[in-house]
């Protein structure tokens, strides 16, 4: 479930905390967790190395290491990264623990094991993490203005929503927040992308990028099943600024008149106001 804003806060998390802190020591449990290499190569690579920087691409965090090689992690699903003291009770699902030279620990911990943890060398990162290589424009990492935008879409004809979904075009929206984007745009979600003017491409971009910055502002979305938190445990309060995500069935708050209708648009569960995304 984590997209970009949830990843970034958790990005910002370990920036303030862990960044610059020795990895003394990593215990690996479920092998699942490290299927991309081994759990040997993650002890190896990450012991005995210093955080140098926190970075984030789409969904993907990236840390940075003195030793030349970065750490990747991929929360999937539902995936956590938490920070604790030494000798704190862990919950269950903690499948990899880095020992850090303060005396905290950093636990990755996923309930249904989709998300990894790698260390790879960035200089070959086309073979060691394809995906990564092919991430299409990060709109809060990385420069992305109207006309980026405009060349990602490309004249497509696919669908909106599903085009917002195609990391290789976007990298960081997923289903909480392309519908939250298309309708703030007006847009609606099986509407063709070809189709926009430049005028609508223009506001589809303050969309995207209005959406993702408030809810970084406000620590991401931590839906009814908690699965999403950020480094220290905190919530997010962003789901409270849902217009249409999850509220098949209510009354628009956005126009007063339009029901929220639940489709299902490119495979994925869709949520739109039919009066406001005409």
């Amino acid at each position: 479930m984590p997209e970009l804003p949830e990843v970034e806060t958790v990005r910002r998390g370990l920036e303030r905390h862990v960044v610059g802190r020795r990895i003394t020591s990593v215990d690996v449990g479920r092998e699942r967790t490290v299927r991309r290499t081994s759990r040997a190569a993650l002890v190896a690579g990450a012991t005995d190395t210093v955080v140098e920087r926190a970075e984030r691409r789409g969904k993907y965090l990236l840390l940075p290491l003195d030793s030349g090689d970065t750490m990747m992690i991929h929360l999937r699903m539902s995936g956590q990264v938490l920070l604790a003291r030494e000798g704190a009770v862990r919950p269950p699902h903690t499948h990899v623990v880095l020992h850090l030279d303060d005396g905290n620990e950093a636990w990755f911990v996923d309930p249904r094991t989709f998300g990894e943890v790698v260390v790879f060398d960035p200089g070959h990162v086309e073979a060691e993490l394809p995906e990564l290589a092919r991430l299409g424009v990060d709109p809060i990492a990385e420069p992305f203005d109207v006309e980026r935008l405009r060349v990602a879409i490309g004249g497509s004809r696919r669908a909106l929503k599903p085009l917002l979904l195609d990391q290789h075009v976007v990298a960081g929206i997923g289903n909480i927040y392309a519908d939250e984007i298309l309708h703030r745009a007006r847009l609606r979600p099986d509407r063709a992308a070809s189709s926009l003017d430049r005028r609508q491409v223009r506001v589809l971009h303050e969309s995207i990028v209005g959406v993702l910055v408030e809810a970084i502002e406000a620590g991401g979305s931590t839906l009814g099943d908690a699965q999403y938190v950020g480094l220290l445990g905190e919530v997010g309060s962003y789901q409270d600024d849902h217009r249409v995500y999850g509220r098949g069935g209510e009354r628009c708050s956005t126009c007063g008149r339009g029901w929220i209708r639940r489709t299902v648009t490119g495979g994925r569960g869709t949520h739109f106001c039919p009066v406001c995304q005409h």
